[in-house]
């Protein structure tokens, strides 16, 4: 059983930065393509980055050119790091691990708040 574990999360200010992290058990972390989703209140969840077993990245819109996605195999830990918050960005962010299109993961979600 694959658990996937989400931190890092709390209130920023407008402007500011946060980097959540999720932590993976078991060995299919480097099998894995990771992501990062998000739900707003009210919102459908959305897509905001992911990452290939081999390091491609791909972003949303709304994350291009602030928020960098990473992964550390030998931790097996995925971050996403987010600059320049903006209150839209408030949401809970989850963590997803694919293996293949039958195979996929979830974690519990970690909550961001953007608030002054």
């Amino acid at each position: 059983q694959v658990q996937l574990v989400e931190s890092g999360g709390g209130l920023v200010q407008p402007g500011g930065s946060l980097t959540v992290s999720c932590t993976a058990s078991g060995s299919i972390f480097a099998l894995s393509a990771m992501a990062w989703h998000r739900q707003a209140p009210g919102k459908e969840r959305e897509l905001v980055a992911q990452i290939t077993t081999g390091g491609t990245t791909t972003y949303a819109d709304s994350a291009k050119g602030r928020f960098t996605i990473s992964r550390d195999n030998a931790k097996n830990t995925v971050y996403l790091q987010m600059n320049s918050l903006k209150p839209e960005d408030t949401a809970v962010y989850y963590c997803k691990a694919t293996i293949s299109s039958a195979i996929v993961y979830w974690g519990k979600g970690t909550l961001v708040t953007v608030s002054s």
